[in-house]
């Protein structure tokens, strides 16, 4: 027998024990009387556990399991036993969505979870900020009701999910998003969303970078090739053939610049090319950009060097050597005969080291001034490539100032001439001594600090 069965007859097996003894001693009707009284009291006593335990199941699910009393005691401790049991698999179960949707706010993909009638269940942060979404008022939404971009769409009902599609964004039209649907379970979908501009601007940079420099090379090798069927096909005479042999080495000069400036940007974009850390004073430097400058203007320019404070500059002298002759050239270049350039350095208060370049020449349109140090970049090409640059010297300024923590600044207006400023870091820059010897503002240094290393003026071109 059962033990439930077996505790639950010992109170009417009392009750019936107790009429029994009645009936002996007081007769019929007092043994009536006592099973009626005994069995209303077992019944009642059934009756009131079984209010409580309905009571309980009508409650809030984490109310508690009612205490039992006689054999109701180890129906109600089972029950207990499993509230329990459940309570903790609930909350382990929490814990888990709980670190799922940590998990999912980390990572830097949208996710959108769908059900078999494409309706958005549940979403993350980063799916939310690019989709536009809020779950309060979107759950249960169909997706297309909220990303209405016709590529989507079409995607959507394809039914071919093996590649994502790249769509704008409805929230910002400068950013792009690639969709990709992914089937999970029986019936439900995962729509994922990643934030692709970056990465849409690094491949139009890669096809421009090549475009541009296959247009660069194809210009200087048509006019090789061109002299070179000429000699072969014409008997020209001496004079001639100088002439074209002279043009035939400026256009290749061109290519060799082209291919310098692109393996010095290769090298100070590679991470295996540390930079090399070196101590020099910054004085002889703008003498010799000075000198670099008057030996490319030819006399067609004043040329003034105002050096407001001596200083040693922590950092590679060759790079920084170079990045400064970028801006002394394209001064040069772009300022008509009798204009004025003038090379200054400083150090501010702060202790950040400034050279600058101030001209008085053709300027540049403000519009003109945020894409300078792109690759190839030109505000006139006609202009540009006449005067012989790559239209990567800007660029490699660029990368220069970025292994020196030191930021470009531009100042230019159309028609009245530019200042490009380099400001270099507190920490690369020690102000000299107050007695050392600085270069007055007529370019005349009173001691000179031995050999510079003079960068090529003819290979910088804005």
């Amino acid at each position: 027998m059962h033990p439930i069965i077996r505790q639950g007859l010992i109170a009417p097996g009392g009750v019936a024990a107790a009429a029994i003894v009645a009936w002996v001693v007081l007769g019929t009707g007092s043994a009536l009387v006592v099973a009626s009284i005994g069995a209303a009291a077992v019944i009642g006593f059934h009756l009131w556990q079984l209010a409580r335990i309905s009571d309980w199941a009508a409650s809030a699910l984490d109310s508690d399991v009612p205490e039992g009393r006689g054999v109701w005691a180890q129906l109600l401790a089972a029950i207990y036993r499993r509230v329990r049991i459940r309570t903790a698999y609930e909350r382990d179960l929490r814990q888990i969505i709980d670190r799922f949707q940590q998990a999912s706010a980390a990572i830097p993909d949208g996710i959108v979870v769908l059900d078999a009638g494409n309706r958005i269940d549940w979403a993350n942060p980063r799916a939310l900020a690019q989709l536009g979404l809020d779950l309060r008022h979107d759950r249960r939404q169909p997706i297309v009701n909220l990303v209405r971009q016709p590529e989507f769409l079409r995607y959507l009902e394809a039914g071919d999910y093996g590649a994502s599609i790249v769509v704008p964004s409805s929230r910002d039209a400068g950013r792009r998003l690639a969709l990709q649907l992914v089937p999970f379970a029986a019936d439900q979908k995962l729509l994922m969303s990643r934030d692709v501009t970056e990465l849409e601007a690094v491949a139009r940079i890669r096809r421009d970078f090549i475009a541009n420099v296959s247009h660069e090379l194809k210009t200087p090798l048509t006019v090789i090739n061109g002299f070179i069927e000429t000699l072969q096909d014409l008997d020209v005479d001496a004079r001639q053939r100088a002439r074209f042999l002279q043009l035939m080495m400026e256009q290749a000069r061109n290519m060799q610049r082209l291919v310098a400036d692109l393996l010095t940007l290769s090298a100070l974009e590679s991470d295996q090319n540390p930079l090399a850390e070196e101590r020099f004073a910054v004085v002889p430097l703008l003498l010799a950009l000075s000198a670099d400058a008057k030996a490319l203007s030819n006399g067609d320019h004043r040329i003034a060097l105002d050096i407001g404070d001596a200083a040693t500059v922590h950092g590679s002298r060759e790079e920084l050597a170079s990045a400064f002759g970028n801006l002394v050239s394209n001064a040069v270049r772009y300022t008509p005969p009798a204009g004025t350039i003038t090379l200054s350095w400083r150090v501010d208060p702060d202790g950040s080291g400034i050279f600058a370049v101030i001209d008085t020449g053709i300027g540049i349109a403000a519009e003109y001034l945020p894409r300078l140090t792109e690759r190839f970049y030109r505000v006139d090409r006609s202009r540009s490539r006449a005067t012989g640059g790559t239209g990567l010297g800007l660029a490699i300024v660029k990368h220069v100032l970025l292994r020196h923590q030191a930021e470009l600044q531009v100042a230019s207006e159309r028609g009245k001439g530019s200042t490009f400023s380099i400001r270099l870091p507190p920490k690369r820059v020690e102000r000299a001594p107050a007695t050392a010897d600085v270069a007055p503002k007529n370019g005349l240094a009173s001691r000179s600090a031995g050999p510079v290393h003079r960068p090529d003026p003819r290979n910088r071109q804005r």
